[in-house]
């Protein structure tokens, strides 16, 4: 008799309880988030029940749809939405919250091509599908994972990205590949190798490395020497060919077919899985070494669509990502003030990339088919922290439990500080590297909660590493004295997008979630959590006196800041959210917001006299 499980088993996690839980939760992130947006415009009611908070509604399909909800506007635009406040009703008769349904009555309103909108509703529902295994898998709780280890808390997080609305689309899994590749289902998996020929192939690594020393640090010299001699027991040379990983998905996939020409003439040659076990990160494509955690992460490309990408790397951006890597690096351990701060990068310390020729000579633009088999190998943080340390996702800090505990209060009461002194610390550790290395060097990354892992101390963060460095970090200035090999870095941007970084990826993006965490805890409000933030803005200007034009220039406390928004931005082009060539002209705009530091700018950022004003 077969002992293979039920078909059914696959999708035991979708039942009705869970199913109706998650969707009032997306509906709720809905509203809150197009409404931020602008794309919706909910009517006020009058007070509610609630103290602090007002009832609103909005009246969808032709009026045949009302729902009402309780709702506190903070600042940014920021929309309080206490899920268990949110109703329905169809023609005045009570209806369940159906977040498919609920995108379909809007869609007038969020201005999607329509032969996009069966794809984003595909989105949507994946969303759920991931949401309801997450509320069901029996992950560790708030308290737990405050003193859980890295791998723990990166392979429990729950909500993904804090503002997408459709942020696990993963389309191109099947219901398999999803409970064998998916982060938070913590499956074990063994890379696929491949031998890949240097006609297409181009490999490249820091300059204190080399591809020989690397391959036998990561798979070991009986591991090498066994491939090689798959080679040449099908009469190829070991010396024409890179060894190259693989997400296991796109060899099945994509390579195996799409990459079929070059299968078939030797210039790719499957090895088979590797010895290690990995787990994939909440990135999806990047895979970290459990069997042996001292060893680089390992990402590859993943042709899968993703909020607003197809999860390629380009064999191009390759090429020079170890350089860009190596300088970046250097800049900031030839800073002091770095240094002593211990912000630093994660590198990406060699690549690989194969180009399909085929697809280059048919297509001229930027385009997916030409991202499909390439990887990278980055620094692993294990080996930069000290005995008492641990890591963390710095998405942790908005997590909240499927009892709707949430991580961050445990952690400071874990570490015995108040939450002024936790936060202040905190944001030193995040904030104020960004600050720094803008004014400083002009430098920018992309600091969202994944991409910033927290080196936490006695639970509270003291340092942090940035990751994800050569595609998403930029020196805003055409005119920067860069390495050939790092002139990619160089960018020309709008004098009023400069700070975006700051305004958009911090603020907007991840403190305006963060304030909301705090006040639902009763850890802090929200004026006294964007006081703070200013205070350490301005400690650092004042100990840093000699910028004082570059502060005024470049102002942090500006009246408002410009809104670009990144659910707009998805729903005007899914496939593919920015054009490389032209990020710039992809953003999608709405009102300016409120500055929410900007009533506590100091008052010697506006005096006439440079020499007086920091003296």
């Amino acid at each position: 008799m077969s002992t293979q499980p039920h078909p059914a088993q696959i999708a035991s996690h979708l039942a009705p309880e869970v199913w109706d839980k998650v969707n009032r939760l997306l509906v709720k992130k809905a509203i809150s988030e197009y409404a931020h947006e602008w794309l919706l415009e909910p009517e006020w009611l009058g007070p509610a029940e609630a103290p602090g908070f007002d009832r609103y509604r909005l009246v969808l399909a032709d009026g045949h749809a009302e729902y009402q909800f309780d709702a506190q506007l903070m600042a940014m635009r920021h929309w309080r939405i206490p899920p268990e406040s949110i109703s329905k009703t169809m023609a005045g008769t009570p209806a369940p919250l159906d977040a498919l349904q609920f995108v379909i009555e809007i869609r007038d309103k969020l201005g999607m091509p329509e032969d996009r909108l069966p794809i984003y509703l595909d989105e949507i529902t994946s969303t759920l599908h991931g949401s309801a295994y997450k509320h069901t898998r029996g992950a560790p709780a708030a308290a737990e994972l405050a003193v859980a280890d890295y791998q723990t808390i990166e392979t429990s997080m729950i909500e993904g990205h804090p503002c997408f609305v459709a942020n696990n689309g993963r389309l191109g899994f099947n219901a398999e590949d999803y409970h064998v590749y998916a982060p938070e289902c913590a499956s074990p998996i063994r890379v696929m190798w491949l031998a890949v020929h240097k006609d297409n192939a181009h490999f490249a690594c820091l300059s204190t490395m080399d591809y020989d020393s690397l391959l036998r640090d990561e798979l070991g010299a009986d591991t090498v020497a066994r491939h090689t001699q798959t080679l040449r027991d099908q009469g190829l040379d070991p010396a024409d060919y890179f060894l190259m990983p693989s997400h296991p998905w796109q060899w099945f996939n994509k390579l195996s077919l799409a990459f079929a020409p070059y299968v078939a003439s030797r210039k790719i040659v499957c090895l088979g899985y590797g010895d290690d076990d990995y787990l994939a990160q909440q990135s999806i494509r990047t895979f970290y070494n459990i069997s042996q955690p001292g060893k680089h992460y390992v990402k590859t490309s993943l042709s899968i669509l993703n909020m607003g990408f197809m999860r390629g790397l380009s064999p191009y951006y390759m090429s020079g990502t170890p350089a860009i890597n190596e300088y970046i690096h250097g800049l900031i351990n030839a800073d002091p003030w770095l240094r002593e701060n211990g912000f630093t990068i994660l590198r990406e310390a060699a690549s690989l990339g194969f180009r399909n020729y085929y697809y280059e000579a048919a297509i001229s633009v930027d385009t997916p088919y030409k991202k499909m088999f390439s990887a990278l190998w980055r620094e692993n943080p294990t080996a930069l922290i000290g005995a008492n340390q641990r890591l963390m996702t710095m998405a942790a800090l908005l997590h909240v439990d499927p009892q709707g505990r949430a991580l961050l209060p445990e952690l400071i009461r874990a570490s015995g500080l108040d939450a002024a002194a936790w936060l202040e610390r905190y944001v030193d550790a995040y904030l104020t590297p960004l600050v720094h290395c803008f004014y400083a060097h002009d430098l920018v990354f992309m600091p969202h909660g994944e991409n910033v892992i927290l080196v936490v101390q006695d639970h509270v963060p003291v340092r942090a590493f940035m990751k994800d460095i050569a595609e998403e970090s930029s020196i805003l200035d055409p005119n920067a004295a860069l390495p050939e090999n790092a002139r990619r870095l160089a960018a020309d941007v709008p004098e009023e997008y400069k700070l975006l970084t700051i305004f958009v990826d911090v603020f907007e993006g991840y403190f305006r979630h963060l304030s909301q965490v705090l006040v639902d805890n009763g850890v802090m409000d929200e004026d006294a959590f964007w006081e703070l933030v200013a205070g350490r803005i301005i400690a650092y200007q004042e100990a840093h006196p000699e910028r004082l034009e570059k502060y005024r220039q470049y102002d942090l406390f500006a009246p408002e800041m410009i809104h670009s928004c990144l659910n707009r931005l998805q729903l005007a082009n899914n496939l593919q959210m920015v054009n490389l060539a032209d990020p710039i002209g992809s953003f999608q705009m709405a009102p300016n917001l409120a500055n929410p530091i900007a009533r506590h700018r100091p008052q010697w950022l506006g005096q006439a006299d440079t020499a007086q004003a920091l003296a």
